[in-house]
């Protein structure tokens, strides 16, 4: 359980304060409600982009690093499809420096051309280095755009291609900055060894000045139900032949998620699961092969990986596959299967709230659905899910015209 005080600032920014005086840090989580899913299709890859560029100097700050680590604090942040996240730890006492930084480059970017150049040079970078000059790095630029037609899940938060991070001006990136990275569309999450009133004086101090911001209207495009299957297929130098199959499935809040992302444990998590039992061990299809499910808000995917045994032909591996899921559509999982993946989730979800910096980076995601203890009824949430959920949920989902997949071979030349 996650104890948390809330409330929320004049110019819309929200602030949570979960208190933890077992520890001697301060933790500062900021979650922008942006992320790559928010992008033009002309211009993509700038949600990422700017978690580069936010550390590159503000408006009156023009080393983001060097005061932060002056008073024995760290930071880091992450993108992804739905959300931009930047977080920091700071001694207990030094709470007040964490504030100042995070506060000023809300308020404004430096702005500098210099530094969008350099941090295009990196981004650009990235790109080769992870996706393009990688094996199997390209497979979520090819994959996406087959499983999502019109939702702009249809490209990885890299961006779909290397030059729209290249022409990016900083025209574009100022109305990035204001459309976004306004108070109104951002959680705070103090936590650590803090008080409930020292975090308010903060936060009005520091964030309340900062104007609210006439944030960008969501309005993102529905993906239509797919009505019939999807196949593509590649050559790559890659070491051995892959299989990607994708399936349409609810997104984060809602009521089924638990159920799918359970139905993705018993096929596939640990060696005594379904797929490295019957494909891996005994008929020796893979060498390795996994399902699981895409966590994103709006609706998303439930995947199907795994490299293939040299010699074994894709289309009968996909067949292998295909054998287990309808089995689990026919007849749902066992009993004793559904309690053991209920108890591994469980117990990672209590792992996971250890660090105080999870709990933080979780109550500001949970903020998300509409209500912040939404994160304490996880727990609950997975333990009601029934077989007879399960063999709903695999029944819905796993359906052949419901999946695109990918034929991935490997060529030596």
């Amino acid at each position: 359980m996650i104890s948390f005080h809330q409330f929320t600032l004049s110019n819309g920014l929200k602030v949570l304060v979960h208190e933890d005086h077992t520890v001697q840090i301060a933790v500062l989580n900021i979650l922008y409600n942006v992320g790559s899913r928010d992008e033009l299709p002309n211009k993509t890859g700038f949600a990422h982009l700017f978690e580069h560029l936010m550390f590159g100097g503000s408006a009156n700050v023009p080393s983001y690093d060097e005061p932060l680590q002056k008073v024995g604090g760290e930071n880091n942040a992450f993108t992804s499809t739905d959300i931009t996240n930047y977080y920091l730890t700071v001694p207990a006492a030094n709470l007040e420096t964490g504030f100042w930084l995070e506060s000023d480059r809300m308020l404004s970017l430096s702005f500098d051309p210099k530094v969008l150049e350099v941090q295009q040079k990196v981004v650009i970078e990235e790109f080769k280095q992870r996706y393009l000059n990688q094996p199997y790095g390209d497979v979520w630029l090819k994959l996406r755009p087959l499983a999502y037609q019109v939702h702009p899940y249809q490209w990885a938060t890299i961006g779909k291609e290397i030059s729209h991070i290249e022409m990016a001006t900083m025209h574009d990136v100022r109305d990035f900055f204001f459309a976004h990275y306004v108070p109104n569309n951002a959680v705070l999450v103090v936590a650590g060894h803090v008080t409930l009133d020292q975090v308010k004086q903060l936060s009005e101090k520091w964030f309340g000045p900062i104007p609210a911001g006439k944030k960008a209207e969501r309005k993102l495009p529905m993906e239509p139900k797919q009505t019939e299957k999807r196949v593509l297929e590649i050559e790559a130098k890659v070491p051995a032949d892959a299989l990607y199959k994708t399936y349409h499935m609810p997104g984060r809040f809602h009521p089924d998620y638990y159920a799918v992302d359970l139905l993705s444990d018993v096929l596939s998590r640990g060696q005594s699961s379904r797929f490295y039992q019957q494909l891996v061990k005994e008929k020796e299809i893979f060498t390795s092969v996994s399902s699981f499910v895409m966590s994103t808000i709006d609706p998303g995917l439930f995947v199907v990986s795994g490299r293939v045994k040299e010699g074994v032909d894709l289309k009968r591996a996909e067949n292998e596959v295909d054998d287990i899921l309808r089995k689990i559509v026919e007849e749902g999982a066992k009993e004793e299967e559904l309690e053991k993946v209920k108890n591994q989730a469980e117990a990672s979800l209590e792992f996971g709230e250890v660090e105080v910096m999870n709990r933080a980076m979780n109550l500001a995601f949970a903020t998300l659905s509409g209500d912040p203890d939404w994160v304490n009824q996880e727990a609950k949430l997975i333990s009601s899910v029934t077989l007879q959920d399960i063999k709903r949920v695999a029944g819905e989902v796993l359906r052949d015209e419901n999946s695109s997949v990918m034929y991935y071979k490997a060529v030596n030349n």
